[in-house]
């Protein structure tokens, strides 16, 4: 059974790192290049997890968060940020929101596959 991802970043560059990254190893990425964005493609979607970015045009990380978790559906979907912020207040603002986990950029691929196996669970 495949795992279905859906990656939000305004970086083409990072948004091709993740597909290329998680693809082989088996999970089934959809990719949005903003929060405005994300919300869109989420509509047809059941993510098993999430990721995104903070520092967004039109709609940032945060605003993404609030609005995926206003949705029943995905209450629960587990969000892991993708960001190079690393400020501890801003890590509390994300668990604040609604986020399970933090990784920095640049991302180790091994560890962002262990951390959404762990999630996906």
């Amino acid at each position: 059974m495949s795992v279905t991802i859906l990656a939000v970043d305004d970086s083409r560059t990072m948004r091709d790192m993740i597909r290329m990254c998680l693809a082989p190893a088996g999970f089934d990425v959809h990719l949005a290049e903003d929060g405005v964005h994300g919300v869109e493609v989420l509509d047809g979607l059941s993510p098993d997890a999430i990721i995104t970015d903070i520092n967004m045009p039109r709609m940032d990380g945060f605003g993404f968060i609030d609005a995926v978790r206003t949705q029943d559906k995905h209450r629960a979907t587990p969000i892991l940020v993708l960001t190079t912020e690393s400020a501890p207040e801003l890590k509390q603002r994300a668990r604040a929101a609604g986020a399970t986990g933090w990784i920095v950029k640049p991302f180790d691929p091994e560890k962002l596959v262990k951390a959404l196996t762990m999630v996906t669970g």
